[in-house]
């Protein structure tokens, strides 16, 4: 790796710490002073997916261009999931030829003509007559959700998978990473112990053939993965009595390797990829994807966001490509400007969630080995986790707001405050005492009437406010019990569910996110596309807290 790849802080900066300017906020910045010079150029990420591998736009190229480009389907995602009806070579060369010399030549007819169409969303509510419980209908939505590795269409984007797998639902209609781990801790709490092995076996066979979990089971997430959660999915199915967790050690370690890659190469003040040496030569995380071109699934959105920004855009593309790896696609978290996505800035951001689930995934390993009698590899990991959480401490520690915040490396200063600081609480970075300051904060910031909101910061993103997300309450409640946090934690949880119940009574269905503001209309919006019905993450948490803490609501 060369040093003009690795990106670094500007010069003379490494004696700064992050007890300066603690209470700014993204709003109160000045978004054109401190930022004018460009990125550095970003590194080169060497080879070729295999013909496997390719993406659409890849596989497609002016094809791909020209669909997106001329709005053949509303949502960008429909042509990137659609499936050739024969060689991908011959469609092209096809489409080059009918092109240029047809004067008639309709480039929908021709998509449809030559590809299968995605499946069309399911409708996830039930008949008003069925008169469903809650947990009836979520436990009535598994199997809809359940998908087979046979129903595989070749050289489509979706990446076959050797065992069934649940997917979220809506327009999503394949396995993601983050949003796994939710919707397995409801087929925990229902006993659904095969589809729960099946998934965990899944997700360490992606490791095995790709090096890391993608984001997803597509192409196109392959330059990407997503929080990593895997330690928790082991843990759970430790939990749910399935025993052989030693057999996911060398997976563990292999993810692993994946987010420190390039780290031992790395001068102080210097960055590669998901790793960022501080000037005090601790190494923390950030999110990164290995492409700097738009999304195939938001080809069209991307394109539009970097001709709004005065940065060059392969920079744009980059940020808005991490910005979809920390599963908070998007937030006022990345954005310099809360009213500008074209303002992210994901890669310059040291996340709070991102390091404490690594702190997490190195504990797990230590544990694992410990328990398999590797004594030394327990030891080593063991120092890994110490030395991260001792990272975490004093760069992204705000101790005069007290509470966990995300770094930002290039400005040398803090981030915004979100809810992602409870993450922190639930993976067991906190002390006693941080966690009381933690929870003050969380009470006084973001409680609203239905539940824990994300941030609080109105910028129109879906993971700002007023929206509420299920992954966020459940580690929230229960990072707040491991601290004996308990009054606080269960408020969240009855509010939440109240606001579930409230929407299903209403709509007979489940859905991606929340508006906990709204105590009228509890439907969450924002963001790129519509409100998606299901909802994987938001089933698998509602199951589960409604387990604890349904008998406190109204039916």
């Amino acid at each position: 790796m060369s040093r003009h790849a690795k990106e670094q802080f500007t010069e003379n900066d490494s004696h700064l710490r992050p007890d300066h300017d603690l209470h700014t906020e993204p709003h109160e910045l000045d978004f054109h002073g401190a930022d004018d010079g460009h990125e550095p150029e970003p590194e080169h990420i060497a080879g070729m997916p295999s013909a496997d591998a390719l993406t659409p736009s890849d596989r497609y190229l002016e094809l791909f261009e020209d669909v997106q480009n001329q709005h053949i389907f509303e949502d960008s995602k429909t042509f990137a999931d659609c499936a050739p009806k024969y060689d991908p070579v011959d469609i092209l060369i096809l489409y080059r030829k009918l092109a240029r010399r047809s004067q008639n030549f309709s480039l929908r007819r021709f998509v449809e003509e030559n590809f299968h169409l995605p499946e069309e969303p399911h409708n996830y509510a039930h008949a008003e007559t069925e008169q469903r419980t809650l947990s009836e209908h979520i436990e009535a939505l598994w199997p809809i959700m359940i998908r087979n590795p046979q129903s595989h269409h070749p050289n489509t984007s979706l990446l076959p998978l050797p065992k069934p797998y649940v997917v979220p639902g809506g327009r999503f209609t394949e396995v993601y990473y983050w949003d796994s781990y939710f919707s397995m801790l409801g087929l925990a709490e229902s006993g659904k112990i095969d589809i729960l092995k099946n998934m965990a076996d899944n997700f360490a066979w992606l490791i095995e053939k790709y090096g890391h979990i993608p984001n997803g089971n597509r192409t196109y997430y392959l330059s990407r993965s997503q929080p990593p959660v895997f330690a928790l999915m082991v843990e759970l199915c430790e939990s749910a009595n399935i025993p052989g967790s030693e057999h996911y050690l060398p997976y563990l370690i292999s993810e692993y390797h994946y987010w420190m890659d390039g780290a031992i190469s790395l001068n102080n003040n210097q960055a590669f990829r998901h790793v960022v040496k501080m000037p005090d030569g601790a190494l923390l995380n950030r999110y990164w994807d290995d492409r700097d071109t738009p999304r195939d699934e938001s080809w069209r959105e991307d394109i539009a966001t970097a001709a709004s920004s005065n940065r060059p855009s392969k920079e744009v593309f980059r940020d808005l490509r991490a910005g979809a790896a920390s599963g908070w696609d998007y937030s006022s978290r990345w954005l310099r400007d809360p009213t500008r996505l074209a303002s992210i800035r994901t890669t310059q951001y040291i996340p709070i969630d991102l390091n404490a689930f690594l702190y997490k995934l190195e504990c797990t390993i230590s544990t694992i080995a410990q328990t398999s009698g590797e004594e030394l590899t327990a030891l080593a990991w063991q120092k890994k986790a110490e030395a991260r959480l001792q990272a975490i401490n004093r760069w992204m520690w705000d101790e005069n707001a007290g509470v966990f915040r995300d770094y930002d490396w290039r400005r040398q200063q803090f981030g915004m405050f979100s809810a992602a600081t409870s993450v922190a609480l639930f993976t067991g970075v906190a002390t006693s005492q941080q966690a009381q300051r933690i929870a003050r904060q969380i009470r006084e910031q973001l409680l609203a009437p239905g539940g824990l909101l994300s941030t609080t910061v109105e910028s129109g993103e879906q993971w700002d406010k007023p929206n509420a997300w299920a992954p966020l309450q459940w580690m929230t409640i229960q990072g707040l019990n491991k601290y004996q946090q308990q009054e606080l934690a269960t408020e969240i949880a009855i509010r939440w569910l109240k606001t579930v119940n409230k929407l299903f009574k209403e709509n007979h269905k489940l859905v991606e996110k929340y508006n906990v503001m709204d105590e009228t209309n509890g439907q969450g919006g924002g963001g790129e596309y519509p409100l998606q019905d299901g909802f994987g993450w938001t089933n698998g948490v509602t199951q589960c807290l409604m387990s604890e803490y349904g008998h406190l609501i109204e039916d």
